[in-house]
């Protein structure tokens, strides 16, 4: 638990921002009047990924005299996951906070967030309340998300608070600031949620459109998944279908065989086609070999997790 008051205290807005010169100006008046108006003081980290319209030099201009606003560069587009962690790793404070630069929520949210991360939650993320165009995308992912992962929010993809102590060990990926969530959670981060008002965008264009972004964000779902399922055992994965191939393999030859040899001399003579039986012998052959290939497989990707579990443990250790 932390008392009000040092929860509005020791924390930083991280704002990742791309090609947002149009909204910027008012994205510092507000955050500042926000601050003013709730007796916040944190620090603000506006995260440049690589724009090209001059979003970092209208920032630095529009927060003159705010010496808690600072602002960081990527030299090109690197994408929101790697502006957050450039974010993180800039900033001063225990709790971070995900705002993003498009002023679709309001900067009088962020007291929210604090006193919520000030209950004792590791994590709390944003249910978006309003219209917007992405719904029905964003509603089948966040449903799809909440039944494979099974974590207890319904929107990943919003504004968040979090303790910076969430983000130790945890690897994401280009991307995966979606899954974000998930991947605390896994971690046993205790993660809840607070509705939030979703507003128009009042200038620009948003980053994340087009059916290209739907087809990557379900393969990174896919890939989450795999990584929570199997990272562990992938014994279980690898193991399981070669030996299921292998048994295949085993039960195809043993109909082969009976086929061959069983059938004739009890009286029934089965049709044999012109290449005979050799096509059943390819297929036994190959399901045998991937079978063993798959379990061997398996067995080695066993060991790099022991070796990599042996590595975390040692680095908690550590510290």
């Amino acid at each position: 638990m932390t008392s009000g008051a040092d929860a509005r205290r020791d924390f930083t807005v991280i704002v990742p921002a791309f090609n947002e010169a149009p909204v910027v100006p008012a994205l510092v008046r507000e955050l500042r009047q926000a601050f003013e108006t709730h007796g916040l003081d944190g620090e603000v980290i506006l995260v440049d990924d690589g724009s090209t319209d001059s979003t970092a030099e209208i920032a630095e201009t529009s927060a003159e005299g705010w010496q808690r606003f600072k602002v960081v560069r990527h030299p090109k587009n690197l994408g929101k996951t790697e502006a957050m962690l450039t974010g993180a790793a800039a900033s001063n404070g225990s709790r971070l906070v995900l705002f993003d630069a498009d002023l679709q929520h309001s900067p009088d949210e962020i007291p929210k967030f604090l006193d919520k991360l000030a209950e004792g939650w590791d994590i709390v993320t944003g249910r978006k309340v309003g219209s917007y165009d992405k719904r029905a995308i964003s509603t089948v992912y966040n449903r799809l998300s909440r039944h494979i992962f099974d974590v207890p929010v319904s929107d990943f993809n919003s504004m968040k608070a979090f303790r910076r102590s969430v983000l130790d060990g945890l690897l994401l990926r280009h991307d995966w600031h979606r899954f974000f969530v998930v991947l605390a959670h896994a971690r046993g981060a205790k993660v809840t949620e607070i509705d939030i008002e979703l507003l128009p965008r009042r200038a620009g264009v948003s980053k994340f459109n087009g059916p290209l972004r739907i087809l990557v964000g379900l393969i990174d779902l896919i890939s989450v998944w795999f990584l929570l399922l199997f990272s562990r055992k992938p014994l279980l994965l690898f193991g399981g279908t070669g030996m299921a191939l292998a048994a295949s393999g085993v039960l195809i030859a043993v109909g082969t065989v009976y086929l061959r040899f069983v059938h004739p001399i009890i009286g029934f003579d089965p049709y044999i086609p012109p290449m005979g039986y050799r096509p059943l012998l390819y297929l036994v052959m190959l399901l045998e070999t991937l079978g063993f290939l798959l379990v061997g497989f398996g067995l080695v990707s066993e060991q790099v997790a022991q070796v990599r579990d042996e590595i975390e443990a040692l680095r908690k250790r550590g510290r």
